[in-house]
């Protein structure tokens, strides 16, 4: 046998070669038991003794990734693939750098690139698809989902990922079959129950999100984001305490504005106002420009009559998405700039009790010189047209030229509106008359001896706080019981259905089946004598109008009816009525009963 020399050796076999292997097995043994310092150490020495070595190159990349150090890696990966170009595992990975940068375009090339090197990678599909769904190519990116479970159906990730991307496509239904998929191929998936969750709350079947989002926080306790959305599920069927209680253990794993926000939230829903504003300073300390954090800042502060302040940080309540649908391209928003003989366009946000309130500042505008338009929700039309002021109002994308226009709920803040400054001149909406006149010959035979009296128990089940602003109209049942009223229903929606089991009183003047729009209601409104109502736009279009109302109002009453108080500065015609303690009607009821009996209005 011919032996070489040594010299031979030397050029055929490296003598380090052995030493090398071994390291680079060493770094990638540290590295999968996630030693990570280790592995660096490992990974850096083998280096040294082969800076070309595409394997510690591209594996050292994928450790520099895991620690976030994002450049580090996409560095040490295209040095990589520029000595190796073949390796689908590497342009993979580079891909999931590049997606880490922002860079979603380059990060698509480089999965593009490891398909083509290799057609049934999982984890690039996959991974594929994730950038995909980020770019916001949801069917694009459910194909890819779909192949990478072709390759692999046991990818736990991919079954995730898919049923995410149909949830944003509201396919709930297989959203959830992917997330069952998960859990026959892992039951103790936290992820899965968490995923399977947000499906169910956005199906409405509230009793199994809270199933799974309380199952997935059993497997991790950990679990913030269970948390926090579990917290505003039971926060809005009305579980303050409960909601607290989860946003406590999220702001303990990450106290995040977010997660600040909401347990602050939560604690106001609660009536613990001081309590609550430290929560949205820390939230604004950590992001000055937290929109939620503003605005529930602002809702404290106006709710204690801080209007200075509160307006002022009312302004920075925009999210960027809910600023966009509203604003007017091309046309500067107003701040307080003269405005005599300017064109102003004023917008509607928010509910229709916001656009009632609010829509007093038209005329507001208008005496200030302003040529005034109004854009505002269809069903608001035509009544809003008869504002003094308003040169024309309508609905949709706004046309025509304005040197400004202004939201309707910024104008307080715009033109330094304090407590004592509200323009509270009613009537500032008028009803048809026509209408008027119509309804006052139905109601002409009614028994003239009796006050005609309006009733509003609930509003909108939708909203967030609809559990302790609404009440039934049995807990009303006393009200029926006053032999000098006349009981009109102004009922709309679900909760009319309770007349049918409500007493002959209440049931005697039900013209809700015609009261087709709010020009309607308003005309049905000026031919009584009394508006009795919860928290809704009935009230604020009855105080608008002029009229006298007689506001019921939860233990966790909104901003605008103040802390205390029992009229309002708003409405001149206007007594609230207040519950003690949250969801117990019958306290307030007996004082509207006996204020009836007394004969006020």
């Amino acid at each position: 046998m011919e032996h070489q020399s040594q010299s031979d050796r030397a050029r055929n076999e490296p003598p380090h070669a052995a030493y090398l292997a071994s390291l680079v097995d060493a770094a990638l043994e540290a590295h999968q038991a996630n030693r990570l310092d280790a592995a660096e150490s490992l990974y850096r020495e083998a280096l040294v003794l082969d800076p070309v070595h595409t394997g510690a190159l591209h594996y050292f990349g994928v450790l520099q990734y895991q620690r976030g150090d994002h450049d580090a890696a996409a560095s040490l990966m295209s040095r990589a693939l520029k000595l190796d170009r073949h390796d689908a595992a590497c342009w993979s990975n580079r891909g999931l750098v590049a997606a880490a940068l922002g860079h979603l375009d380059e990060a698509m090339i480089c999965y593009d690139q490891a398909l083509q090197l290799q057609p049934d990678f999982a984890d690039a599909h996959n991974n594929f698809g994730v950038a995909l769904q980020a770019h916001g190519d949801l069917d694009e990116a459910i194909e890819q989902y779909r192949l990478a479970l072709a390759s692999n159906p046991a990818l736990l990730d991919a079954h995730l990922n898919l049923g995410t991307a149909l949830s944003k496509l509201a396919r709930f239904d297989e959203a959830l079959a992917c997330y069952r998929g998960v859990l026959s191929l892992d039951p103790t998936s936290a992820e899965a129950h968490f995923n399977a969750g947000n499906a169910h709350k956005a199906r409405g079947d509230q009793d199994a999100a809270i199933a799974s989002f309380e199952r997935a926080l059993a497997l991790r306790a950990n679990y913030a984001e269970a948390h926090v959305n579990l917290g505003s599920l039971i926060g809005k069927l009305g579980d303050y305490a409960g909601a607290e209680a989860h946003y406590r253990h999220a702001v303990a794993l990450k106290p995040i504005p977010t997660h600040l926000v909401c347990l602050g939230g939560s604690l106001g829903a609660q009536g613990r106002l001081d309590e609550e504003e430290g929560f949205y300073r820390r939230a604004l300390a950590l992001d000055p420009h937290y929109a939620d954090a503003h605005q529930n800042l602002a809702w404290l502060l106006l709710k204690r009559g801080d209007y200075r302040q509160g307006w002022a940080e009312f302004a920075l309540r925009w999210r960027k998405s809910d600023y966009d649908a509203i604003a007017v391209p091309g046309v500067a928003e107003w701040h307080g700039e003269p405005l005599e003989g300017r064109r102003l366009l004023l917008v509607g946000e928010q509910g229709f009790g916001d656009h009632f309130q609010f829509l007093r500042f038209a005329t507001v505008l208008a005496q200030r010189g302003a040529t005034v338009d109004l854009c505002v929700r269809e069903p608001l039309l035509p009544l809003v047209e008869r504002i003094a002021g308003v040169r024309r109002a309508f609905s949709g994308k706004p046309g025509g030229e304005y040197d400004f226009w202004v939201p309707m709920m910024s104008v307080p803040s715009c033109i330094g509106m304090d407590l004592s400054d509200i323009p509270a001149d009613v009537p500032y909406l008028f009803a048809d008359k026509a209408k008027m006149k119509a309804w006052r010959k139905r109601l002409g035979a009614a028994d003239k001896s009796k006050r005609k009296v309006g009733l509003v128990w609930a509003g909108s089940p939708t909203f967030g706080n609809d559990r302790y602003r609404s009440m039934t109209l049995t807990d009303l049942c006393a009200l029926g019981e006053s032999d000098n009223v006349a009981w009109y229903a102004l009922q709309k929606g679900p909760a009319h259905a309770q007349l049918a089991d409500a007493p002959p009183a209440f049931r005697a003047h039900d013209f809700t089946a015609e009261l087709n729009s709010f020009e309607d209601t308003a005309a049905l409104i000026m031919n009584l004598d009394l508006v009795i109502a919860v928290d809704t736009g009935v009230a604020h279009l009855a105080g608008a109008l002029g009229k006298p109302v007689w506001l019921m109002l939860p233990a966790n009453s909104d901003w605008r009816w103040l802390e205390a108080r029992r009229d309002s500065p708003w409405y001149p015609g206007m007594r609230l009525f207040r519950q003690a303690v949250l969801g117990d009607w019958a306290p307030a009821v007996k004082e509207v009963t006996e204020a009836l009996r007394e004969g006020g209005i």
